[in-house]
């Protein structure tokens, strides 16, 4: 049997144990109520969600996926369409894009934020390209104003990738639907999201009444009212007891993006000189740090040794999109992507979240020091 480690990669026992009462609450009200597919709980995340994060309207869907393949049929994307997205994200960022129908078109990144580098979208773009998905990668926020520059020249819808930047901002405004009238934008609450569920979730961030209202069809089957259903929709609905359990998170994420932010700042500094290259802020960013991420030429060894340090770590995510097979089968793949490469190659991300200890942060430090000495 594995040892445990000493500071584990995340810690969901310390997440639920800091808000058990408000849960046990959340939990017996669903019960009470006897409602539990889109009734009431799903109807106040909504709201509170889009007055939280800077929208008009939020409509509460089955996981991210599902946000960002609902969006992209709302906009009107669909088959023999392409989209323009970046290459390091999760997976599921390309297949919502399959799974809209559309053909995902990969361009490399910035190498200083490893988020969709605006200089690479125009060479990707052809006559059939209708959207750009930027992906707001590990909370930090892509470069927005020349992505909207360019797609307002060329007639271009914009769904901003959000899943991983709950409440992050982009000079001074929230992430999620900085496309003003037509803004929209896909979170995920994966629970180990900054604002995780207890299961899996997900919502979009809209400013358009005809985009929710078409959202809101599309996510039950399509339905114009009971039995009628208008268009093939499909069935992503979150429940309500999901929907109970993200009012309470939603209430503590400015608390945990704030400690999120200070350990970020503590990494950073105590970082510095240690044989890593932090992936940091950018100024016209305020990110919300949903994973701390590192790199380092020895990358795998750097990780093996911090495991035998007792340190957990992941890699988000070892494969760039363009070389996953899953995107070739579909004609997804656009060549080499040099950034993009290079980077899966090196990142490694560090234990943080808000319940990790000053200590237990210190320790981290400590071990990424020693590690980098023994692995150079």
């Amino acid at each position: 049997m594995t040892a445990p480690l000493a500071v584990p990669f995340v810690d969901f026992g310390a997440r639920v144990a800091g808000i058990r009462a408000e849960l046990d609450a959340a939990w017996a009200r669903v019960l009470e109520s006897g409602w539990f597919i889109l009734g009431p709980e799903v109807e106040a995340l909504e709201r509170e969600l889009a007055a939280a994060l800077g929208a008009r309207d939020a409509v509460a869907v089955g996981n991210g996926t599902d946000a960002l393949a609902l969006a992209l049929r709302a906009l009107g994307v669909g088959p023999g369409d392409e989209v323009v997205t970046s290459s390091v994200s999760a997976a599921f960022s390309g297949l919502a894009v399959v799974m809209a129908g559309a053909r995902p078109v990969f361009v490399d990144v910035d190498p200083r934020t490893l988020n969709l580098d605006p200089q690479r979208i125009e060479d990707a773009l052809t006559p059939r390209t209708r959207a750009i998905v930027p992906v707001h990668l590990y909370g930090h926020p892509a470069d927005m104003d020349p992505i909207l520059d360019l797609a307002r020249a060329h007639g271009l819808a914009v769904l901003e990738d959000a899943c991983q930047a709950h409440g992050a901002l982009y000079r001074g405004r929230p992430v999620g639907t900085l496309a003003g009238e037509r803004g929209i934008g896909a979170l995920s609450f994966y629970p180990t999201k900054n604002l995780g569920a207890l299961g899996d979730g997900g919502a979009v961030l809209v400013n358009e009444a005809t985009l929710a209202s078409r959202l809101r069809q599309l996510r039950n089957g399509g339905q114009s009212d009971r039995y009628r259903h208008e268009t093939a929709g499909v069935n992503s609905r979150l429940d309500e007891v999901q929907a109970a359990f993200l009012r309470v998170g939603l209430r503590h994420l400015p608390a945990w993006n704030e400690r999120r932010r200070a350990l970020a700042a503590f990494y950073a500094r105590e970082l510095e000189g240690a044989g890593v290259e932090v992936l940091g802020e950018q100024p016209y960013a305020r990110a919300v740090f949903h994973l701390f991420v590192v790199r380092h030429p020895r990358r795998d060894a750097l990780m093996a040794a911090l495991r035998g340090r007792g340190v957990g770590t992941l890699i988000h995510y070892p494969i760039p999109l363009h070389r996953q097979p899953a995107f070739a089968s579909v004609g997804g793949r656009t060549g080499d992507l040099p950034v993009a490469e290079k980077a899966s190659a090196e990142i490694l991300s560090l234990p943080l979240y808000p319940e990790l200890t000053d200590e237990a942060a210190g320790r981290v430090v400590e071990s990424v020091r020693a590690a980098s000495r023994q692995v150079c």
